[in-house]
């Protein structure tokens, strides 16, 4: 037996970002995604299971399934994947507070469906930041599939979930924390920084929260060698979803297209993200999607003008 909810959101809203968001970082094992379906394995407290979300044609919601084992927690689950599909943010506010910028305004405008994906659980989120410090996203996912396959506690086997292909839970951060993790394709330094996160979150000296505001989540962050404003920045905002968060340094916001042949510095992109408080989590979000969008025609271009010529007719 499943349960099934259905949670709706104020249009637009856009399946297929969040298909792109979820396609580029997948976890197989602990994650699914077909064309019109996103699942993963979960746990809350001692239960665990597994979740399936999918858009309902014609309607403006998302519908959640939840595996037996998780019925009890239906209310917790139904709250966090709608802050995982951002579902509760109002797209005409954002358009309107971006409405005046030169740069911004237009492709906010453009795009008004965008919204902010963020992680199911924080501390999985934690992990895969720093296990991106200065790598690319899918060297990241690599990595992360190497300690998901160490470490990864199998879940409970039903026909369900097998057949969906959903067979582990992400480790947990005792796990991480002692784990031994040598040849897991990441610098040594790198590796001491995440077990100090796992074991100062395994041992209730750091809270992944952000009850006191996401200012102070991201100060206890950076107080741990080896996390800086950007790893600090992006947890808060791909773990929690906070609508201010802004990675400044962030290779992909500074490279946008959108500044130009000039481009701009991590100091002076901060400074300008100023005057989009308190939405500038959305901004990075655009800003992100703009230098993609750059990205994506490069490589159609390249792929055009590498491919054999065909001559048709005689």
């Amino acid at each position: 037996m499943t349960t099934l909810m259905h949670l709706p959101y104020l249009a637009p809203w856009s399946w297929s970002q969040f298909h792109q968001h979820f396609a580029l970082r997948l976890l197989p094992g602990i994650e699914s995604l077909d064309s019109g379906c996103y699942s993963r394995t979960v746990r809350v407290g001692s239960s665990v299971g597994w979740i399936s979300v999918r858009p309902l044609p014609g309607q403006y919601a998302l519908e959640l399934t939840l595996s037996d084992s998780l019925q009890e927690h239906a209310s917790v689950l139904a709250s966090r994947v709608r802050k995982m599909f951002d579902l509760d943010t109002d797209p005409a506010t954002v358009a309107r507070h971006f409405a005046d910028d030169p740069l911004l305004g237009p492709i906010v405008a453009t795009n008004p469906e965008l919204r902010l994906p963020s992680a199911f659980d924080p501390f999985e989120q934690a992990v895969r930041a720093i296990i991106g410090q200065q790598v690319t996203v899918k060297a990241a996912v690599t990595i992360t599939r190497r300690l998901v396959d160490r470490l990864g506690e199998q879940l409970p086997s039903t026909p369900a979930n097998e057949a969906a292909g959903l067979l582990r839970l992400f480790p947990s951060a005792e796990a991480v924390a002692n784990a031994v993790l040598d040849n897991i394709g990441m610098p040594g330094k790198r590796v001491a920084t995440l077990q100090r996160l796992a074991a100062a979150v395994a041992d209730d000296a750091l809270e992944l929260h952000v009850e006191n505001g996401a200012d102070e989540l991201i100060k206890r962050l950076c107080e741990l060698p080896g996390i800086g404003p950007w790893t600090a920045e992006y947890i808060a905002l791909r773990g929690f979803g906070e609508p201010d968060a802004f990675p400044a340094a962030d290779l992909g916001l500074l490279k946008a297209p959108l500044w130009g042949n000039e481009g701009i510095t991590a100091r002076q992109l901060l400074a300008r993200s100023q005057a989009w408080r308190p939405w500038r989590a959305y901004a990075a979000v655009h800003i992100w999607q703009n230098y993609s969008n750059v990205v994506t025609e490069t490589r159609q271009v390249k792929a055009v003008e590498s491919s054999p010529i065909h001559l048709v007719g005689p």
